[in-house]
């Protein structure tokens, strides 16, 4: 296959991990909270999806790949395969989103794991996850997951209380997802769960002894998001005609501050915003986002980052619709809408933007070799000293993290650092 003179290009990671994200858009019902792309489809082709995923996936090991433009038109993929991964970067995560990657086939995803490792070289520890809901057809499938090679699952739970599932929309009941977890801890080496809070009604009381539960079943890692009323949800209309109403800005800080001390306590601390983890148990896909590696994604309205050579890093955004997304696959092999080269200051504020909800924060040394300047350099000295003065950061020869203080007020945080 002909190569453009700029896919030839060599890549070249910045050393902060390499992940594939691919993304599943269906569901079965659509959550009232929910912003994701995700659609509910009466049915699915699996097969044609499967084969467009494939291609996409082709696609983007074509252009990570150190390749000479004259490699000619009749190679087949697997010749291409042979002679291309040893020159790709190592994937050190895949990550099967959603929608629900597990209405998927066991079948699909052990293809899609199978031409990954086909395309690129793998690290010999890679991450392999997939988010799970806790109806009983889809745990009933993490056997065959587990068998077609992902090692890790995220189970997206919410609630451990029926009254509470059936407020958020969700069409599993407690003991579902009591059954789900339990499955998930007996298949996989790596598991974690997701809880919503700050719900209507919920106090400290309530949310103390909903965590008190999740921790029994718990492994290493816990997801804990607040809820949040996103534009175009069922929520937002709902809360705009005064049909809904969730706790107010000082109450959701009082429940942020009583989980992290109690999950902190039980050995999960916060290792981001909203994540929990025993030490070396951090998501490491996650892990490649907020430290700013790079990353492919495949996918209707899947993003990526991937840097080229010359140091330029490339923004990426695949078509969004899934009809549309398959419709140009199919045609052209890849749906990408995006493509753009980020200046420097642009990958220094994204940097900023993710590395500061970690608690180690941002290395200075990875801003030096993404952007090219030094941090002292990219930043208003002024209000740097007014954050570090007021407890909301804090800097040394190395780093620049966020404090408890800080990442509860980000926003605000980086509206200032940035401005």
């Amino acid at each position: 296959m002909t190569q453009s003179p700029e896919s030839a290009q060599r890549y070249q990671p910045p050393g902060r991990g390499f992940g594939v994200y691919i993304h599943w858009p269906f569901c079965l019902a659509k959550c009232p909270y929910c912003d994701f792309n995700s659609h509910v489809r009466e049915e699915v082709a699996e097969a044609r999806w499967r084969a467009a995923l494939l291609a996409e996936l082709d696609h983007w090991a074509d252009q990570t790949a150190d390749q000479t433009a004259d490699q000619t038109a009749d190679q087949t993929a697997d010749e291409t395969s042979a002679e291309t991964a040893s020159d790709n970067p190592a994937v050190t995560s895949i990550f099967f989103g959603g929608g629900t990657p597990s209405l998927m086939s066991p079948e699909t995803v052990a293809a899609l794991i199978e031409r990954v490792r086909a395309r690129w070289p793998v690290a010999d520890d890679i991450e392999i996850t997939l988010e799970a809901n806790p109806g009983a057809a889809e745990t009933a499938r993490l056997q065959g997951f587990a068998a077609a090679g992902v090692n890790r699952v995220s189970i997206g739970v919410q609630a451990l209380d029926d009254a509470a599932l059936k407020f958020l929309g969700r069409i599993h009941g407690r003991a579902e997802a009591i059954a789900a977890v339990e499955r998930a801890a007996a298949l996989f080496p790596r598991f974690s769960f997701d809880l919503i809070y700050a719900r209507p009604g919920q106090d400290e009381a309530a949310l103390r002894a909903e965590l008190g539960q999740a921790l029994a079943l718990a492994g290493s890692h816990l997801s804990l998001y607040q809820l949040t009323i996103e534009p175009g949800t069922a929520f937002h209309t709902a809360h705009r005609l005064g049909e809904l109403d969730i706790p107010d800005a000082d109450t959701g800080a009082r429940l942020y501050e009583a989980a992290n001390e109690l999950l902190d306590g039980a050995g999960l601390p916060a290792y981001e915003i909203s994540n929990h983890a025993r030490p070396g148990e951090a998501s490491r896909h996650n892990l490649t986002y907020w430290r700013y590696g790079d990353y492919v994604g495949i996918g209707p309205g899947a993003h990526g980052r991937v840097s080229l050579a010359g140091g330029a890093k490339y923004a990426t955004r695949q078509r969004r619709l899934p009809e549309a997304w398959l419709k140009a696959v199919e045609a052209e092999g890849h749906a990408t809408e995006e493509r753009a080269a980020l200046t420097a200051a642009e990958r220094f504020e994204e940097m900023l933007m993710m590395g500061l909800r970690l608690s180690e924060g941002v290395a200075l040394a990875a801003i030096s070799q993404e952007t090219g300047a030094s941090f002292a350099d990219q930043i208003d000295a002024a209000a740097l000293s007014r954050l570090t003065e007021g407890g909301f950061l804090t800097l040394d020869e190395e780093r620049l993290c966020a404090t408890p203080a800080g990442r509860l007020r980000l926003d605000t945080v980086l509206g200032e650092l940035l401005a």
